[in-house]
């Protein structure tokens, strides 16, 4: 759980958003953007018209959308995976989760739309809440390979549930991959 929560890097909400039954407001006082068009606003909003024809769409209700102030690259052949922040159902809103080819698209801010989930929500939605969750992927499908359920491996399936089953912590300290956090250098 620890790990599916940590992997890839988060995207961090900029700064406060006071929340009161669907009315947004924020107080960030940041200089003007040397860059025409950035954003200035931690999210804006879709038309409910962008989500025609997706499982989200409903008449009355916009989609959030959470600004970036970020540009992200990935290796070419990569795509970024940008998702819900995994576990994190206590959020009143539930990001679109997407694919971005930003080994191509990379020289303006991804944006992320989310559904508002908890409409009679008042409250704060604190600088450095996770708005998204991303992971780089690489665009080509895996080679998939079915085999027999020959008896050797029956055998070694039955002796790796059996000591799953009767050894606490078998699965974290025979099976589990050390993980290294990424650094930023």
């Amino acid at each position: 759980m620890v790990d599916a929560m940590t992997y890839g890097f988060m995207v961090l909400l900029p700064c406060d958003v006071v929340v009161d039954k669907g009315t947004f407001s924020w107080d960030w006082q940041i200089p003007e953007p040397a860059t025409e068009n950035h954003p200035r606003a931690p999210l804006s909003f879709h038309t409910p018209g962008q989500l025609a024809g997706s499982p989200f769409a409903t008449p009355s209700q916009a989609a959030l959308k959470f600004n970036s102030f970020w540009t992200i690259e990935v290796e070419d052949g990569w795509s970024l995976f940008a998702t819900h922040p995994v576990n994190r159902q206590d959020l009143p809103f539930r990001l679109v989760t997407g694919l971005v080819d930003s080994d191509r698209f990379s020289d303006g801010g991804i944006n992320f739309p989310a559904i508002w989930t908890e409409p009679e929500f008042s409250g704060v939605l604190r600088k450095g809440t996770p708005v998204a969750q991303c992971f780089a992927v690489p665009r080509a499908a895996p080679q998939l390979e079915y085999e027999v359920f020959d008896e050797k491996r029956q055998a070694s399936y039955a002796q790796t549930v059996a000591d799953v089953l009767s050894t606490p912590g078998v699965y974290r300290k025979r099976f589990r991959a050390r993980r290294r956090r990424a650094t930023g250098e």
